[in-house]
């Protein structure tokens, strides 16, 4: 039973109705606020719908937006303004091929190997520059021996490594790796890299570039003194001197103890017709060269894209400098060992009952023979069309013609049929050949 004076819900229920209590409560009220606030979203779409429509008319430049945000898009000028303006029409013929239509001042037509950083400034990135790049054809299983390698190599030095296993992840091991530039292609050889990755505008910025095997003992050589030396014998082709006893082939890249650098030698009798050419002078070997950037512009160009082991190379080399006999040369007091590890032949295949090595062994043997035939017909080649330019500048030279006291310039007349009898011609100062004839003198520079 409901006391006096209790609440209302105590009443019975036709006495709340009467009084009103039932349609006070929380129900009714819930129904109202809902049905408002639908109708505030639909408005807000509405409205929302009429405003987005008319935004793609609106230009960033015509809205007065804060300066500095144009600037942080691009730079100062708007996508807008960059993308509509005109450009001059350009041609420079003497741009790099195929940069004609742009303006000089935006080409950029060398690169590097300098490793950059994803944020900040461009110009902040490189806290120092290697002023030389020291390349290796590696595999894994040399990991020791780089590891000893590149330790020789102090910051001046930027490392490159040719991967010809597939394996370069397993480096990191090393701290210097993290440093160093990797490229994998598997079972190929350093000419055949060096051919595709060290185009001379990509290693204009090094000074001098080593282009090493895998297997050379560098416990007697610095980095640093050798190339001293280079600078201070001006040897543009070079390589440190080789240990004696330990996979020597030719006299001219044995180690002497007497001296710091030489630049010929003597070889077994009759292998030398010239004590200025190979292998007596002008000569070092594939193994361990090392490039200035001039001569290095020269040799890429001759290295051929099909001959990948490079044999024949090394006695062509001294076509890239002037005088060969005297810019090509060994370092000897900054030697090394020539380990003789036959890695690469690992990497041949079993074909006609050969094994992996001796196959490799007969296609490096056969590039020799295919690359001196080369060389050999390019000389034969270019001497002919020098001989066919020659006598085509012959019959086009100019001739002098003086008829009745009157000097004129006329082209390359055949004198021997020229009208009228010659008298006999003479040859006169600075080997001008004159002919005459009744009337006329002919004077004809002769080439």
């Amino acid at each position: 039973m409901c006391a006096a004076n209790l609440p209302p819900t105590c009443l019975p229920i036709d006495t709340r109705i009467r009084m009103g209590i039932f349609h006070r409560s929380g129900a009714p009220r819930r129904t109202n606020e809902n049905a408002k606030l639908i109708i505030t979203t639909i408005v807000a779409m509405v409205f929302g719908f009429f405003i987005g429509i008319t935004l793609p008319s609106v230009s960033f430049t015509k809205i007065n937006l804060p300066s500095g945000f144009i600037s942080s898009l691009d730079g100062g000028r708007s996508p807008e303004d960059f993308g509509s303006r005109q450009f001059p029409k350009i041609y420079v013929p003497t741009n790099p091929h195929g940069a004609e239509l742009l303006p000089p001042g935006i080409i950029v037509a060398e690169s590097d190997f300098y490793l950059r950083r994803l944020w900040g400034e461009p110009s902040e990135d490189l806290k120092k520059k290697p002023k030389y790049l020291v390349t290796f054809t590696v595999g894994f299983e040399q990991r020791n021996n780089i590891n000893a390698a590149v330790k020789k190599f102090s910051e001046d030095f930027q490392i490159l490594l040719f991967h010809y296993d597939g394996r370069t992840t397993e480096w990191d091991q090393f701290e210097w790796s993290k440093n160093a530039i990797h490229i994998s292609a598997k079972k190929q050889t350093k000419w055949w890299y060096a051919k595709r990755f060290l185009h001379p505008d990509v290693v204009s910025a090094y000074e001098y570039i080593f282009i090493w095997d895998e297997d050379l003992g560098v416990e007697h050589f610095n980095a640093e003194r050798y190339i001293e030396l280079v600078k201070k014998h001006g040897l543009e082709i070079s390589q440190p001197g080789l240990e004696p006893n330990n996979g020597l082939t030719w006299e001219m890249t044995k180690r002497r103890g007497d001296r710091d650098v030489h630049k010929e030698t003597q070889e077994k009798p009759g292998w030398c017709s010239d004590p200025h050419l190979p292998p007596c002078a002008a000569f070092v070997e594939i193994m361990a060269p090392v490039f200035s950037r001039e001569a290095w512009r020269c040799v890429w160009h001759m290295i051929q894209n099909d001959l990948v082991h490079g044999w024949g190379l090394d006695f062509a080399l001294r076509r890239c400098v002037e005088p060969a006999h005297e810019k090509i040369g060994v370092v000897d007091s900054q030697w090394i060992i020539h380990q003789v590890i036959p890695s690469l032949g690992s990497q041949g295949e079993s074909e006609k009952g050969k094994t992996p090595w001796q196959g490799v062994r007969e296609r490096c043997r056969n590039e020799w023979t295919l690359f001196q035939n080369r060389v050999a017909e390019a000389d034969k080649e270019y001497m002919e069309q020098q001989k066919t330019k020659d006598n085509s500048n012959v019959k086009n030279q100019s001739i002098y013609v003086v008829m009745s006291g009157e000097l004129s310039l006329k082209s390359w007349i055949d004198v021997s049929r020229w009208p009228g009898k010659l008298h006999g011609c003479s040859r006169a100062m600075r080997r001008r050949v004159v002919c005459r004839n009744h009337h006329t003198r002919l004077f004809y520079l002769k080439a």
